[in-house]
């Protein structure tokens, strides 16, 4: 298993080594040991999600509150999809910033989002399955979204398709917008989490 740490801290890529013979493929795109001595702690499954989308359809920015907030291990076993976290910690060195990276069933990528960072995709192809391991289960009042077309974040949508966005993430606020309202989890709770999770093992 290939790990590399993303442009937002705390935010990983995972590749696995797959194994293609005259009957198909096998692969492992989630690995314990590899996960742990990357993030310094075990994921916590709660949830997997399941989801098909269109060519174009973006779901996202999403986050949950902290504590607890939420930490997904993403890939995609249908389609290709353009994954993206960005850092919505605020007083975060890095706040504001993004990374992306392509999830499909050629590579099995996976992109592990740690609790505080917000995360979006884009479906690059027809019927794209995207499927997530979730550390806690779906919370909606602490769920909340910043739109994904906020030009002050500039996240890297293709020019060449025409995005599909549901009503709610069509009217969330922008980065900026949220930060004011005190929406955003704090980078100094995300950190307290983080040590909370290395110390349960």
């Amino acid at each position: 298993m290939d790990v590399r740490e993303l442009a937002v801290p705390g935010a990983f890529e995972f590749t696995p080594r797959s194994f293609p013979d005259e009957r198909g493929v096998f692969v492992s795109p989630y690995q314990e040991a590899a996960f742990v001595k990357a993030v310094g702690h075990p994921l916590r499954l709660a949830q997997t999600n399941h989801s098909r989308s269109r060519r174009g359809s973006v779901r996202g920015l999403h986050f949950a509150d902290v504590p607890p907030g939420q930490a997904k291990y993403v890939y995609c076993p249908v389609g290709a999809m353009l994954d993206v976290v960005v850092d919505i910690r605020v007083g975060s060195p890095t706040f504001g910033a993004w990374d992306a990276v392509r999830l499909d069933p050629v590579d099995f990528r996976a992109v592990y989002v740690p609790e505080g960072v917000g995360h979006a995709f884009v479906a690059l192809e027809d019927e794209t399955v995207i499927s997530y391991l979730c550390s806690t289960p779906y919370n909606p009042p602490a769920e909340h979204g910043i739109t994904p077309v906020d030009p002050a974040l500039g996240l890297p949508w293709p020019e060449d398709i025409e995005v599909l966005l549901s009503e709610k993430d069509t009217a969330a606020p922008t980065l900026a917008e949220a930060e004011a309202s005190g929406l955003l989890p704090s980078y100094a709770e995300c950190q307290a989490r983080y040590r909370e999770l290395r110390s349960l093992g």
